[in-house]
């Protein structure tokens, strides 16, 4: 027998089993539109993921006082340790000063570091007025090693002093009227000029570290936040990365069980956050899996009752000259059938609901790009779905091709 006339045989045997058919191919149309949903979900939110965090640079360290087990260089540990000491090993909190600045224009590996306080402060503009975050910044170098970019104007330079760089949400919406360019701010009761707008979503506020000083009353002269770190070369991130603690933990005199700093890393942390993101999206794929394997016992039921239905049939085809293949063809064809059209009306149903989805989360950060189902997840989708189909027709179909032709015949 041909296998174009297998075929036709399966299609027949398809359309005349509407009901049960349909129901058979609805457990492999749930099963793949919600593996199809995962995918592409899962795979907008990491690749999203991967764009916002790239944006920080992968040679940019961030050194910051006080360690945590808990929370240790790169957000593990074992959960002890001090959290506090002095710059010295001593019960004062610990601080970053003059003397780690010195320490890290030792260290040749490093291209630039960037010296910041941070703190909230009120900001009024034309009579309104709000507590946003204020961050003074070494402006000599802030231009080099932040993964800000300007939309409007310039960066800081060595020059200014009574000017600021604002956020992009605070230029553009945070007040009722936009700040622009060269627009007075005031700053604590200080006004200052607004020399250059970021190209971001935040509202922060950049400004000389020396003038922060004099609007956040809380920090010391000297004395710092944080120190933003560029590499020379990326490839050695983890050996630079290194010599800075060797360097720090000699001049603060401490060691790994007593070290009071923090050394962080957006190209580890990149890392990491995409290995978390695969683990979810895998352990949720293999949740979704589940329906395709009802789906399946759905096929290998249906495909039972086939048999049990189409037994004289099949005697009186193996009477007339049919082979055991054609036999065995004729439900495999039938399997894979109902697999293919399960697969198909699943990759449809999964984009529909894919697309749904962002809007019934409320549009969150990771899915504000939208979401896409991609070519490899589409084939891969309608090929799990026909070999499924043809996995669990197999048993059936192989003992129909079995069936003695006498013994069919004689089947009631």
């Amino acid at each position: 027998m041909k296998l174009i006339k297998c075929l036709k045989h399966a299609f027949g045997m398809v359309l005349h089993s509407k009901v049960r058919s349909w129901l058979t191919i609805l457990g492999i149309v749930i099963g793949v539109a919600s593996v199809v949903a995962i995918m592409s979900i899962g795979g907008s939110m990491q690749d999203t993921m991967t764009e916002q965090l790239g944006g920080l640079g992968g040679d940019i360290l961030t050194l910051t006082a006080g360690f945590s087990r808990g929370m240790s260089m790169f957000g593990m540990g074992d959960g002890e340790g001090p959290e506090g000491g002095g710059s010295t090993a001593t019960d004062e909190e610990p601080v970053l000063d003059r003397t780690d600045v010195q320490a890290l224009r030792a260290i040749p590996d490093i291209e630039a570091f960037d010296t910041q306080i941070s703190g909230s402060v009120e900001v009024s503009y034309l009579g309104k007025s709000g507590s946003v975050r204020l961050t003074g910044v070494d402006q000599k170098v802030w231009s080099r090693v932040t993964t800000s970019e300007i939309g409007e104007g310039r960066m800081l330079d060595s020059a200014d002093q009574n000017v600021i760089v604002i956020g992009g949400k605070l230029a553009e919406s945070y007040f009722d009227k936009p700040i622009g360019l060269n627009q007075m701010v005031t700053i604590e009761e200080n006004v200052f000029r607004v020399v250059g707008i970021l190209d971001d979503t935040s509202t922060n506020i950049y400004m000389p570290i020396q003038m922060a000083y004099q609007m956040l009353d809380d920090k010391e002269n000297g004395i710092y936040d944080s120190i933003v770190i560029k590499v020379k070369d990326e490839e050695k991130l983890n050996e630079t990365i290194g010599k800075i603690e060797t360097k720090l933990m000699m001049i603060r005199h401490v060691t790994e069980k007593t070290k009071d700093f923090s050394i962080s890393s957006s190209k580890q942390m990149q890392e990491t956050r995409s290995e978390m993101m695969s683990s979810m999206n895998s352990f949720l794929i293999a949740i979704a899996a589940v329906s395709l394997i009802v789906g399946a016992v759905g096929v290998a039921n249906s495909m039972f009752t086939s048999v049990l239905e189409k037994t004289k049939e099949i005697g009186i085809m193996k009477s007339i000259g049919a082979r055991n293949k054609d036999i065995l063809s004729i439900f495999l064809f039938n399997a894979a059938l109902i697999g293919l059209v399960g697969g198909f009306l699943g990759v449809i149903f999964g984009t529909i609901l894919s697309a749904m989805l962002p809007a019934l989360m409320g549009e969150t950060s990771m899915l504000r790009g939208g979401t896409f189902v991609s070519v490899n997840s589409i084939i891969i989708a309608l090929s799990v779905s026909v070999i499924i189909g043809i996995i669990a027709g197999f048993v059936p179909a192989y003992q129909a091709s079995k069936l003695k032709p006498v013994d069919a015949l004689r089947y009631e």
